[in-house]
């Protein structure tokens, strides 16, 4: 069977017409007893452990066991379908155990430590340094060195934890499937583009329904709370959103968010921390939750005065305008719109005609030839998952390939929402071979028409840099070994990148290369991009205190022992309580749809997106001194943070960059917050 199973061949690109539903399981099965077999090998060897023989070795075990899985793992969200999530709950155990059997494998753990005792005699690099460190603390870290008791607990809890954070997401896929809201009185639609109605009303054709079809998923969320004006309708969408999770039915996510804290706590305490905060923040820029706090509680202390004035502005207007009085959370976006328009006269329906697709991607493709020398050149001959996917061939200045990229943009059933960054291959050397990385980014972003191609958001925009911003970071990584390539940084680290990109979006000079009007080939006019840029802080400080809100949730979670929480919302609204503004919604519950928390890998950590910005400030204000465009800065960014991946900590590499520290002052100016 082995045999006939396309993913245990050997190939470089992922074989995805050849795959079959069927092959996943037992082509993972395959790939973990492969693996073991390596394993297996290093700890039978009777050779005095040497860096090269254990931690080298252990470094490139299991390479199938990756390529299989990432290619599994990366379809399950972005193609995904009953059969496909079955298999995920199947295997995410198994997988759980392996890694494990690894971790608490005591032979080989003596072999690893035996390494890391000699270090300072084996002249080892920098990189090689990073390597042994991080593969010592693996161990220790995860239990190597506990009782066996304690490491047969720790396996129950690990197993339990992977298939509850796999229940969590598939949960909120489902419920964001199965809502819809139909409308059948065109006369409720006032305010939306045409161009959004005639998507809802492809939506209610393509399902056989009468009228307009409006989803949870963001395309169709985001700009009906923006332009909708009927509030009951608002209302109703806002509501659905919101309690994702949160029904008391078969897809309720309350006792799956209980039981994730509760066993990351008792994880952390088999380990040896005060909480899961503290074990996950040991090996992050933060280092500790306390610091974490400090950080947003100061972050607080600047943004709340501007967002409660802000708020009150808002409140204001919303009276002036409607006669509101108390404004709601579904009234956010809509007033916010209404606000920005009349202040700047500016909103999306005017810019969209200037961001089509095809254009934006061109001029993501042109910021990176300038800054970075790359050429982005579409391929037909690269299989894909999906007929949407578009496929590039990435070179640099000279003609050499530098990588392999994937382009996913539009919304489907079988696609979680939201937009990522994922990788197909790794970058590493190995025999003297720089392998290139095969690097994927997967959107939501508006389908296009019979009428219309896909036209985005000024939002869509800065989201399509972002995600570009961190494929840079995996296509340009330069290092020898796979678990430190990349993105395989600090987590609080990993969002430089990707957020420092967002900043040409609002520099006339980048704005110039792909902002043309998709009917007439205009370049956007000179007063569009100055509102853009005096409009990029509008409501900053509620914007800023939202971001805190959600790390301040994260930390209530993770930050304590939570084995006395017994009602997620309650313990939510108290974690809220100091970045509040709106009223409550009583049925409506962040927790139980918050997926990079208790799904992704953002526990403990969504403090990052923040403590990232105060980076991609202070970065931007260097390129700003000497030109958005400066080959000076570009090769100093690009030689000490984008190829270097987690070869050393970041802070290091930070200051080889920038030549000191970043302190939080650029982002408090550019988000108005302090004066220049």
């Amino acid at each position: 069977m082995s045999s006939q199973n396309i993913l245990l061949t050997d190939f470089e690109y992922a074989p995805f017409s050849k795959i079959k539903t069927e092959d996943y399981k037992p082509a993972i099965l395959k790939a973990v007893e492969l693996a073991k077999e390596e394993i297996d090998e290093i700890v039978k060897s009777e050779a005095t452990p040497t860096f090269k023989n254990t931690i080298e070795a252990l470094e490139f075990s299991g390479k199938k066991l990756d390529r299989v899985t990432s290619i599994f793992f990366n379809i399950n969200s972005a193609e995904t379908n009953e059969e496909i999530q079955k298999i995920a709950q199947e295997v995410s155990p198994v997988l759980s155990e392996f890694k494990n059997d690894v971790i608490l494998n005591k032979e080989l753990f003596q072999k690893i430590k035996s390494v890391f005792e000699s270090k300072d005699s084996l002249q080892l690099n920098k990189e090689q340094e990073t390597l042994l460190e991080k593969k010592y603390k693996a161990f220790t870290r995860n239990g190597a060195n506990l009782a066996e008791e304690k490491q047969a607990e720790l396996r129950e809890i690990d197993k339990k934890l992977a298939k509850l954070k796999l229940q969590f997401g598939e949960n909120v896929l489902a419920e964001t499937n199965r809502y819809e809201l139909q409308v059948t009185d065109e006369s409720r639609l006032g305010g939306l583009p045409e161009s959004f109605k005639e998507e809802a009303r492809s939506v209610a054709e393509s399902k056989e329904k009468e009228g307009w079809i409006f989803t949870l998923e963001y395309p169709s969320y985001i700009p009906f709370m923006k332009y909708a004006e009927d509030r009951e309708l608002r209302k109703e969408l806002a509501l659905a959103f919101g309690s994702r999770g949160f029904h008391n039915d078969e897809l309720d996510n309350q006792e799956n968010v209980l039981q994730i804290a509760k066993l990351r706590y008792q994880r952390a305490k088999l380990l040896g921390f005060k909480s899961h905060a503290h074990f996950i923040l040991e090996e992050r820029m933060a280092e500790t939750p306390e610091k974490v706090e400090s950080f947003l509680n100061e972050m607080l202390e600047k943004a709340k005065p501007a967002s409660k004035k802000e708020f009150q502005e808002l409140e204001d207007f919303a009276k002036d305008l409607d006669g509101i009085d108390q404004l709601q959370k579904w009234d956010s976006a809509f007033y916010g719109e209404k606000l920005k328009q009349k202040r700047f006269d500016l909103d999306d329906e005017k810019l969209k005609p200037y961001f089509k697709l095809e254009n934006v991607i061109d001029g993501v493709f042109t910021v990176a030839e300038k800054l970075y020398g790359l050429n982005f050149k579409e391929v037909s001959n690269i299989d894909k998952y999906h007929p949407d996917v578009k496929t590039f061939a990435v070179t640099n200045e000279t003609g050499e390939d530098v990588a392999l990229f994937y382009a996913d943009f539009h919304p489907r059933p079988g696609k979680r929402d939201g937009a990522w960054m994922t990788i197909y291959k790794q970058q590493y050397v190995q025999n003297d071979k720089n392998e290139r990385p095969h690097i994927s980014i997967v959107c939501n972003f508006t389908k296009p028409t019979p009428k219309e191609p896909s036209l985005l958001t000024f939002n869509e925009v800065t989201t399509l840099f972002h995600e570009f911003g961190h494929a840079l970071h995996g296509m340009l990584a330069n290092t020898t070994y796979p678990s430190l390539s990349g993105a395989n940084v600090y987590w609080d680290f990993v969002e430089l990148p990707s957020q420092v990109l967002e900043n040409w979006c609002y520099e006339k000079e980048a704005l110039q290369l792909f902002a043309k009007h998709y009917k007439t080939g205009e370049a956007i006019p000179q007063e569009y991009i100055t509102k853009i840029k005096e409009s990029a802080n509008f409501l900053e400080g509620m914007a800023t205190l939202r971001q805190l809100s959600f790390g301040m949730l994260d930390l209530s979670w993770h930050a304590i022992d939570p084995s006395g929480v017994t009602n997620v919302k309650e313990h939510e609204v108290e974690a809220f309580e100091p970045t509040k503004l709106y009223p409550d919604v009583e049925s409506n519950c962040m927790s139980t749809a918050f997926s990079h928390i208790f799904q992704g890998g953002y526990s403990a950590g969504y403090y990052s997106y923040k403590w990232a910005e105060v980076l991609d400030a202070d970065t931007f204000e260097y390129f700003t001194e000497h030109g958005i465009f400066s080959k000076d800065i570009a090769d100093k960014f690009r030689e000490n943070i984008l190829s270097k991946g987690g070869t050393e900590h970041p802070m290091e590499l930070y200051k080889r960059f920038r030549g000191k520290e970043p302190k939080p002052d650029a982002l408090l100016r550019r988000a108005g917050l302090i004066s220049k």
